[in-house]
């Protein structure tokens, strides 16, 4: 029996940054897998390990649970004593970058995936689209000014802010449908120093769910 379990789907971002911060802190952990697109999370089995009906939901060796997944990177970088801030400036710098993906780069980044791709074609509304792909732009162009002259987030070395920010930026470039122009080469190299550490998976390769069964 693993010490860690997750529950989770092959497509959040949310519980991707959860299933990385295990691996890379080198967890024993299981992956459980939630149905989301069936519907599982709005259960009521579901929600009584979440009343909040999101994922992820972290399970801890104890028994204990944790959901909102900027919670569980703090509870887990405490645990295993990595990716954490050094002084009290780095503590509230993670923190103000943590609030922050998860407000808008994520939030966005996720709303406007799942408006384009996985809502059904009938319910889709181009003009809510087209103003949630601005938003994601908005706020992936505010992490490409802020790396401009520096490696990582919130410190001189990867910390959870790193984790937290990678949420919805390693899934496949074709399921925003960005353009040839919107490239961003400062969040790039980024990305290749998150993906040289020991540890890192795509998202993909990380959670169970992937790819969605196809409806006949």
């Amino acid at each position: 029996m693993s010490d860690f379990k997750l529950h989770c789907f092959a497509q959040s971002g949310h519980s991707y940054k959860v299933a990385l911060m295990l691996e890379l802190c080198g967890a024993d952990w299981e992956p459980v897998f939630v149905d989301f697109f069936g519907g599982e999370a709005r259960s009521d089995a579901f929600k009584a390990i979440n009343p909040m009906g999101e994922c992820p939901v972290l399970t801890l060796p104890d028994g204990t649970t944790h959901a909102q997944s900027g919670v569980m990177l703090d509870v887990l970088s405490k645990h295993f004593g990595k990716f954490g801030p050094e002084t009290e400036a780095e503590r509230l710098e993670i923190l103000r970058w943590t609030l922050w993906e998860n407000h808008k780069l994520n939030s966005f980044q996720g709303i406007y995936r799942f408006l384009r791709i996985f809502l059904p074609e009938q319910m889709r509304n181009d003009d809510v689209i087209g103003f949630m792909r601005g938003r994601a732009l908005g706020a992936i162009n505010v992490l490409e000014a802020h790396l401009a002259d520096r490696e990582w987030i919130a410190a001189d070395r990867p910390t959870t802010a790193d984790i937290a920010c990678a949420g919805y930026l390693f899934f496949p470039r074709d399921e925003y449908g960005w353009t040839d122009e919107e490239r961003w080469p400062n969040i790039e190299a980024w990305q290749a120093r998150v993906q040289a550490l020991s540890g890192w998976k795509h998202p993909y390769d990380l959670m169970p769910g992937h790819p969605l069964p196809r409806k006949s």
